[in-house]
């Protein structure tokens, strides 16, 4: 395999592939790919776990030789490789790992700083040089690059106090973070990112879609997190059965176009089917009749269509016989409560939850039976912690809380404590309820464990393994309120829609963690928010929130601009009087008002034209009847506009 350099002029795809092709031996991952990454575009690479995504990724970047085929890429277009595990090591600190994409600004800020010694005997010509040099680095952003080093740096999570940690002391999700970080600053005319919202709290992975969807290159990524593709991806690339199938715009639109290319492939078969079956049957009747000739003429077109040649014995251009589509083995979850609760499920009093030190205060909460409730925050917030209390792993540093009646708890723990790692699968299932071996397997099956698979230890599991077994442990328990630390962590994106689908139509409670905003997004019915020290209830759902959220960033902003009205004290009490609402109930209450005085406005024109017909009629009965409605209609419809005025005001 060949990496080719192509003028920048010629072509507007920054890298083509042709004919792309990778096998390990007799196992071929992929074959046959013509792909093109055009400028600027932003692509998701899409598939089930195992399927070769990372490896047709390292294809592309060259770290990985292709065993067909040719990769293309466009002359001196910088490329940026984000891989799942960085190897960043030493005694170099995170902010020296920063500086690397500024080399270029640096140097020039060096020979500045040299000329400067030499600007007291500096003749015309090197002050004239002194002075393209300092453009040169105004442009380049020397004057800035520390600004912009720090708003990367704390955009992707890094407090000050990071910045002088040694690159050989850093966890993997930090390793992760400070590449990404250097690669964003950088600005690469290509950036492959494999996972890049793996260790990224909601806050970051908020802040890096915002980034990307300024960012002017091109952007090639294989990611889990559905909502972030919907926020920055404009392709989809489905890798399945070998090849790779685009899909104009983002996540959403990908399964939409999804599905009806399943059901129209669909049809295509049956119908092809029923047209074979058609001839076939034709075939049988009439061989052997006065109609053989054209019996045997239509099996020869038959044989012909079905071999995919034509007359000739030469090949058609596309394979004629049509396949079913076909799908990949997916998770069976099935979530059913064995019990009811109480309407009542959890109350908190007073509650204050940490370790020596308290990290937040709880407000009195009050979780009715069949909610979801998801907590959110950043990492290191009290998440788990929180949950950890309430379920009595750990001890509240002050207050209480309170489990309602015939609550029966299934916790999914986010690093999976609860599996022991000397138990085989089917010791480990056993544990939750004891059945027959057989169907015991036959169970394990549902979560893709088939075979000797089930004899294996839990220490020998992935993370994504383990993630299977615990929530094939939950399900198997029958509990009617589900605790979830982060449940769809290392599921690929076919288990995170089924695991979805059955947490919605589970009939019990739900307390959710999770850093996954389509999963929230889908089932939460409030959100709790970990913020600072303090615990916030929002009523309502994920996408309500985030609108709450905007209306008072919009707010604050307004308010931080400090330009003062011409009366504050009259206007600020006159606006409490008005309505004293939050930017988003305001905005709700408007909407609500102009579907309001449409619905009224329609309203009283057909009174009015009842009026003229029933005056003309001479129907005093139902002139008098209308008069009346007409004068309620016109007060409503006054009240409404008028309050409306208010507010819009």
């Amino acid at each position: 395999m060949t990496i080719t350099l192509i003028n920048p002029n010629i072509v507007m795809s920054i890298l083509t592939t042709e004919n792309l092709g990778k096998s390990y031996g007799a196992d071929e991952i992929f074959n046959g790919l013509s792909l093109n990454i055009p400028k600027g575009s932003k692509i998701a690479l899409v598939g089930a776990n195992g399927v070769g995504k990372t490896t047709l990724l390292e294809v592309l970047i060259g770290k990985e030789l292709a065993t067909e085929g040719t990769v293309n890429l466009t002359k001196n277009v910088r490329v940026g490789f984000l891989p799942q595990n960085p190897a960043l090591n030493g005694n170099q600190t995170i902010h020296d790992e920063m500086l690397k994409a500024f080399e270029g600004v640096l140097k020039q800020k060096l020979e500045l700083e040299t000329l400067e010694h030499q600007l007291n005997d500096a003749g015309d010509e090197l002050l004239d040089r002194y002075g393209k040099l300092q453009q040169a680095f105004e442009l380049a952003g020397g004057y800035d690059y520390e600004l912009e080093i720090e708003r990367v740096l704390q955009g992707l999570g890094f407090r000050k106090a990071d910045y002088d940690h040694p690159l050989g002391q850093l966890s993997g999700g930090q390793k992760t973070r400070t590449l990404l970080a250097r690669l964003l600053l950088e600005k690469p005319d290509l950036l492959v990112l494999d996972e890049p919202t793996n260790h990224l709290d909601i806050n970051a992975i908020e802040w890096l879609e915002g980034y990307l969807q300024q960012f002017d290159g091109a952007v090639l990524m294989v990611s889990h997190d559905r909502y972030f593709m919907d926020n920055v991806t404009k392709t989809i690339w489905e890798l399945d059965w070998g090849g790779v199938e685009p899909y104009r715009g983002n996540y959403s639109h990908y399964l939409q176009q999804r599905a009806e290319r399943h059901d129209l492939r669909q049809k295509e078969f049956e119908s092809q089917q029923a047209y074979i079956a058609k001839e076939m049957d034709y075939i049988r009747k009439h061989m052997g009749s006065q109609n053989t000739a054209q019996a045997k003429g239509k099996l020869r077109r038959l044989e012909r269509l079905m071999s995919g040649t034509d007359r000739n014995g030469r090949a058609l251009d596309k394979q004629w016989l049509k396949k079913p589509p076909r799908r990949r083995q997916t998770l069976r979850v099935n979530f059913t409560a064995s019990s009811r609760t109480g309407d009542h499920v959890l109350r908190t009093q007073n509650l204050s939850v940490g370790y020596q030190d308290p990290l937040f205060e709880v407000p009195d909460l009050l979780l009715q039976r069949g909610e979801v409730a998801a907590i959110i925050g950043a990492n290191g917030s009290g998440k788990t912690t929180f949950m950890k209390t309430i379920l009595g792993q750990l001890e509240a540093i002050q207050g209480d809380y309170t489990w309602g009646a015939q609550v029966d708890i299934g916790y999914f723990a986010q690093a999976h404590e609860d599996l022991k790692i000397e138990n085989t699968l089917l010791d480990e299932l056993l544990t939750i309820k004891n059945i027959p071996v057989s169907e015991a397997r036959n169970y394990l099956a549902n979560y893709l464990f088939t075979g000797d698979d089930v004899f294996r230890k839990v220490s020998t599991l992935s993370g994504g393994e383990r993630g299977r077994l615990a929530l094939a442990k939950l399900a198997l328990d029958g509990a009617n309120v589900l605790l979830l630390d982060e449940p769809t962590n290392h599921l690929d994106i076919a288990s995170q829609e089924v695991l979805q689908d059955m947490l919605a139509a589970f009939g019990g409670t739900i307390l959710l963690i999770s850093h996954d905003r389509y999963i929230v997004d889908a089932l939460a019915s409030q959100i709790w928010h970990v913020t600072g020290d303090e615990l916030t209830v929002f009523e309502g759902g994920y996408a309500e929130y985030q609108q709450m959220r905007k209306a008072t960033q919009v707010e604050t902003s307004i308010a931080n601009q400090q330009i003062p009205p011409k009366d504050t004290k009259t206007e600020t009490k006159t606006s409490e009087k008005k309505h004293g609402l939050n930017p988003y109930q305001l905005q709700k209450r408007l909407t609500q008002l102009e579907a309001q005085i449409e619905t009224l406005e329609a309203t009283f024109e057909n009174i009015t034209k009842a009026l003229e017909v029933a005056s003309a009629a001479g129907d005093v009965d139902e002139v008098n009847r209308l008069g009346a409605e007409y004068t309620s209609t016109e007060t409503d419809l006054n009240a409404a506009i008028e309050e409306w005025t208010t507010l819009a005001d």
